[in-house]
């Protein structure tokens, strides 16, 4: 039977066959953009599906297990993450697939067995093909809707016939499409979406028992690398139209069927490749993954603010990505710098001064989940900065996995974000890569950082006996000072750090530390050390209603 830990290992073996063909199937990707990342953003989505579920189980505190009880929850999981997490036309299209597993699983009756899962490949495939405004056969919608013909046709109980039968005939399916589609055939090439789908459709084959080594596979592409020329770079776009320049996606929430039906019809006036996907929450009222191919991006921005609140904008540029065939295509810049942060001010910080982000306000994130972080920034070269030594180990391996693919990491152990955010301020593209990486990394060791925090219960310290509501001052994890409130002690912190010389200090407010509190450490610090710059921000974190770093 299906059950939640056998939806955990499909999720684990379909990232890995993709991230070993990932490659390959953005070598292929000619249609509906020939932007080269159609395998990156299959395997960025299933990622992010893996991660929600993860992340649920962890919130849980239980492991996944077997038995139907839970794979209703673990598939609308796998669902949700890949809604949100979806990259490009492929991945939306993949958030679709898994939603149509999640419905199906939700609505059966008793075990999720081979009856369940014919239901979920037809379910997958009806939304699938109503996600894109214009479908056209010789796509991956053509091996999804062999898959899901197969999977019907079969009248196996056992749900790894049905999976092998949708599996089998979905690589048949992705073989004919070079001569379905013309901008295929042109550059001798099967269809990339197809490609990834049938990897995906093979991992469950896998999860459900059978060897991976036994997968049908499809023939290798004529031609590799000489596709990503300039005749399959200058394809037609999904509407026969090469006029626009920018992919545009965000999600999309507080709207309702009506609007989001207007919000279609507004987007295909300006422009093609329109995907509106949804949750499938009543009336529409749940969250939507909303993805355009536009030269206007503000008017495709401004159609999501008619329909409802859209957050989390990206915006790709295809002359970005065309530039980057002659390389690797899954980069598409030559540098970033990766900082994880636990509060919004924080990141906006970081962001102004140029660095990715990992939000780590809900919960730490894992080496998968830095990983996909990594693979995300589409970065050749990327400096990780954890910005906690608890994730450093995790940083390690997010990072030796991605050195495994291809892509150069360096991870700064920085102890603290104000550690982070020194190195990110004498970061400088203009150097060459080890060079900007050891003057970061100096940065960062030559920050001395310390934080306050409220005594909650009576307690021996190094520095004497607190009470309750005294305020403690911490650095390398010990009590050094008590002060009878925050102001106080964060004079006496600055003080204690100045001792040993000082160049800049740094305040972060923590959340709910009024702004009285910096202002007074700042005016207090210009008179008694006139030598020392000081800069004072809110930091947003929730744990030390101050924290101080010293240059």
């Amino acid at each position: 039977m299906i059950d939640a830990a056998l939806l955990s290992r499909w999720t684990v073996e379909s990232a890995a066959g993709l991230e070993r063909r990932c490659a390959e199937i953005d070598d292929i990707n000619v249609f509906p953009v020939a932007d080269g990342d159609t395998g990156t953003n299959m395997l960025l989505t299933m990622r992010a599906a893996g991660d929600e579920l993860r992340r649920r189980y962890r919130e849980d505190s239980g492991p996944l297990a077997p038995g139907s009880p839970g794979c209703a929850e673990a598939a609308a999981a796998l669902a949700r993450g890949a809604l949100v997490g979806a990259r490009g036309n492929s991945g939306v299209i993949l958030s679709q697939v898994l939603r149509g597993f999640a419905e199906a699983i939700g609505e059966a009756q008793g075990a999720v067995d081979a009856g369940v899962l014919r239901a979920a490949l037809g379910r997958a495939h009806r939304l699938a093909r109503a996600a894109v405004a214009r479908p056209r056969e010789g796509t991956v919608l053509s091996v999804l809707s062999a898959a899901a013909s197969a999977a019907a046709s079969d009248g196996s109980d056992l749900p790894a016939d049905v999976a092998a039968s949708a599996a089998s005939a979905a690589a048949e399916a992705l073989r004919a499409t070079t001569s379905q589609l013309p901008e295929l055939a042109r550059a001798g090439v099967v269809d990339a979406g197809g490609y990834g789908l049938l990897v995906v459709l093979d991992a469950l084959v896998t999860a459900l028992g059978r060897p991976a080594e036994q997968a049908p596979s499809p023939p290798p592409p004529p031609r590799t690398r000489t596709a990503r020329g300039a005749e399959a770079l200058t394809t037609d776009r999904e509407s026969g139209s090469d006029r626009f320049s920018y992919e545009v996606m965000f999600l999309l929430d507080g709207t309702d069927d009506a609007r989001v039906t207007a919000l279609r019809a507004e987007l295909g006036a300006v422009g093609d490749s329109v995907a509106v996907v949804g949750d499938g929450a009543p009336g529409g009222t749940g969250l939507w993954n909303v993805h355009v191919h536009c030269n206007d991006v503000g008017a495709a921005v401004e159609a999501g603010i008619e329909a409802g609140r859209p957050h989390r904008v990206t915006v790709m540029r295809f002359a970005d990505q065309a530039g980057a065939a002659a390389g690797d295509t899954r980069f598409t810049r030559d540098r970033a710098v990766l900082m994880v942060v636990a509060a919004p001010e924080v990141a906006e910080l970081a962001r102004e001064s140029g660095a990715d982000v990992v939000d780590a306000a809900d919960s730490a994130p894992h080496a998968d989940d830095l990983a996909a972080a990594l693979a995300g920034t589409r970065a050749r070269h990327v400096v990780l900065l954890p910005g906690d030594p608890d994730l450093t180990g995790h940083a390690e391996r997010a990072a030796s996995a991605a050195r495994r693919s291809g892509q150069e990491v360096v991870v700064i152990p920085t102890s603290s974000v104000l550690q982070g955010l020194s190195a990110l301020a004498v970061h400088d593209v203009a150097r060459r890569p080890g060079d900007d990486v050891v003057a970061m990394a100096e940065a960062a060791a030559g920050t001395r950082t310390a934080g306050l925090l409220v005594a909650e219960s009576e307690a021996l310290t190094w520095v004497g006996r607190c009470s309750p509501g005294d305020v403690l001052g911490i650095s390398d994890g010990e009590v050094v000072l008590i002060a009878p409130d925050l102001s106080v002690g964060a004079l006496w912190l600055a003080h204690r750090m100045l001792t040993a010389g000082g160049e800049l200090v740094t305040a972060l407010l923590g959340a709910e530390a009024d702004v009285e509190l910096g202002e007074h450490l700042a005016e207090d610090l210009r008179r008694t050390h006139p030598e020392v710059d000081v800069v004072v921000y809110r930091g947003g974190q929730i744990d030390f209603p101050l924290v101080l770093g010293v240059e």
